[in-house]
């Protein structure tokens, strides 16, 4: 693992890294936020996971979440959104291939050989981390945005004994019922549609949800946002999670968009939600 560079932030720091994956066969980034508090002792972890074209970078830079995490003392990983290299198979478009992993493990050729982001976040990446900083495996939760709120929810609902907490900020909800999944999940998983379920969180929900419930899941969703009715749906993230008793707040926010600027916004409700969580 190699640092990248590293800035003092709110009295802490804030590092970027490099490290060779052996999951994904190639060269992966993510930046770490350690608050002054590790320096003393194991700290709660929040994973960010972000949206498609993103790197490790835009939550990093544009989503004013380190202040509050410091006052929290609360940890922050932010990892790449897919593997990535001149070896690496891609796409073209912006919503298939590098920059586009959808936080699952590929079955169907050419992305099969690279594209197991659902591994790599779920294990890999965590047994680096846990074994490389002072972070608590007990004290961990997951949030994200859009692509990576899909995923943010998919990972937690698949591993509550991993994660204790979950929130997601625009989140595609129905993966195989949108454009975006639709398109993803037939490249990356194949036409049968018996292996698409793993990675919807409705569908995750409807045959029965976590084993352990969460105390709460909570959703931001800007009432404005461009992508709502095709591809996000969240009413039925909200019916799903009825069905099977898990309480989710989903809070629709009037005239915010898909932006980062909406993020920010709300960024510090997050980090409480997950701190009050994990403390």
């Amino acid at each position: 693992m190699q640092l990248v560079n590293a800035h003092k932030c709110f009295g802490g720091t804030l590092q970027f890294f490099r490290h060779d994956s052996d999951t994904l066969g190639c060269a992966m980034g993510f930046s770490l936020f350690l608050p002054e508090q590790a320096e003393s002792g194991r700290v709660p972890i929040l994973w960010w996971l972000s949206g498609l074209t993103c790197t490790e970078e835009n939550f990093t830079v544009k989503s004013g979440a380190y202040g509050e995490a410091a006052r929290f003392g609360l940890a922050i990983i932010a990892p790449d959104t897919s593997p990535r290299g001149e070896d690496v198979a891609d796409d073209a478009a912006y919503d298939l291939g590098q920059g586009a992993g959808f936080y699952v493990d590929a079955t169907e050729p050419p992305w099969d050989a690279h594209f197991s982001m659902y591994s790599y976040i779920s294990q890999e990446l965590q047994a680096l981390v846990a074994e490389s900083f002072p972070i608590d495996p007990a004290r961990q939760g997951i949030s994200g945005h859009s692509m990576g709120g899909h995923g943010a929810l998919v990972l937690g609902l698949r591993n509550p004994s991993l994660y204790k907490s979950i929130s997601a900020f625009s989140p595609i909800v129905a993966p195989s019922a949108c454009p975006w999944g639709r398109k993803a999940f037939s490249a990356y998983l194949g036409e049968a549609r018996s292996g698409w379920s793993q990675y919807d969180a409705c569908e995750i929900l409807r045959s029965g949800g976590t084993r352990v419930n969460y105390p709460e899941i909570l959703v931001d969703q800007g009432a404005s946002d461009q992508f709502l009715e095709e591809q996000l749906m969240p009413a039925r993230l909200l019916n799903a999670a009825k069905q099977c008793g898990q309480a989710l707040r989903l809070r629709m926010q009037p005239g915010y968009d898909h932006s980062y600027f909406f993020v920010s916004t709300f960024i510090g409700d997050h980090l409480a939600h997950h701190a009050s969580l994990l403390q």
